[in-house]
């Protein structure tokens, strides 16, 4: 198995009734300041706050009855437990979501919400998979894997689809990357529909492990981060890795520091809300990671799921 533009295409029509098509923002002011013409995908107006809803729809009503029955299960920071836990419901089905112990809030009650079950573990990769496993072994649910799963992909790439129809002639896209599901989804969608078309990654340079695993050939495991950027923080999947290489033109890192600038610029000139993950490719350019001068440049705004009274420009 492997992921095609046939099955985003397919994708897109099964999640159609579950999901919003999300506009794409324009202003003046940032492309002054970069020298482009950017084009921002807002899935922070997408259902749940983020895109994660296209792909835990997609992989929900991809299931058959049998499959269904039983539930599904998944660990995640934040946003695909909460889509996933929306989806299930969708379906009348349950939703097992292990969270871990430092997710933030506002994603802890958006799962709440929407009927998840959650349970907590240990903020490691290790604790989320062995508790998954534990609660997948008690329940006979059928795991969803945040990143790591070709239907969530599929789902994921749905927003480059509509992003291309929406925003014509994009020389680049820019997409953030943490397991790499959006990223996989992004890039065969967009080199399937615009041969020729480039696309990067960016992530934190304090969990990196794209960029190594990209450089070396090799996946490289992130180690244990604080990035503010949480979800992010999780490592590049198995399946994911193979698609990164060959759809994939480069991945850049960005700092700390330029994240929150990136969030407090589109706060300020767009007027919306987005979280840290979600400013990570804006960052990349603010910080001159990537040429965009003179280009069309497409960046997928991930999500608007953040903490109001935790703002990283917020007096202690």
């Amino acid at each position: 198995m492997s992921l095609t533009l046939s099955d985003i295409q397919a994708a897109h029509l099964r999640i159609a009734p579950h999901i919003h098509r999300t506009p794409v923002l324009t202003s003046a002011t940032l492309d002054a300041l970069c020298g482009g013409h950017l084009f921002f995908k807002c899935e922070n107006f997408q259902k749940i706050g983020a895109f994660k809803a296209r792909g835990a729809a997609n992989a929900v009503f991809s299931l058959t009855d049998a499959e269904a029955a039983r539930g599904v299960a998944t660990h995640s920071s934040g946003n695909h437990a909460a889509a996933l836990a929306r989806a299930a419901r969708l379906r009348g089905i349950a939703a097992h979501i292990v969270m871990p112990s430092n997710a933030p809030q506002t994603k802890i009650d958006s799962v709440r919400r929407n009927g998840g079950l959650i349970t907590f573990c240990a903020p490691n990769v290790v604790a989320r998979e062995t508790t998954c496993a534990r609660v997948m072994a008690e329940t006979g649910a059928r795991l969803v894997h945040p990143y790591n799963d070709y239907a969530v992909m599929a789902g994921q790439g749905t927003a480059t689809v509509e992003l291309l129809a929406q925003a014509p002639d994009l020389d680049l896209v820019i997409a953030p990357v943490g397991g790499g599901g959006l990223l996989c989804g992004t890039a065969v969608a967009a080199k399937g529909l615009r041969p020729g078309i480039h696309v990067i990654a960016a992530e934190p340079a304090a969990a990196d492990d794209a960029a190594r695993s990209f450089a070396s050939g090799t996946l490289a495991p992130v180690a244990p981060t604080t990035t503010i950027a949480d979800g992010l923080r999780t490592a590049l999947g198995e399946r994911n890795f193979p698609l990164i290489r060959q759809h994939v033109d480069a991945v850049v890192t960005v700092s700390e520091e330029g994240i929150v600038t990136a969030m407090r610029r589109i706060w300020e000139v767009l007027k919306i809300i987005i979280e840290p993950s979600c400013a990570v490719p804006y960052a990349a350019i603010l910080e001159g990671k990537i040429p965009v001068a003179g280009r069309r440049v497409g960046l997928i705004l991930t999500g608007g799921n953040v903490d109001l009274d935790s703002l990283p420009w917020l007096k202690k």
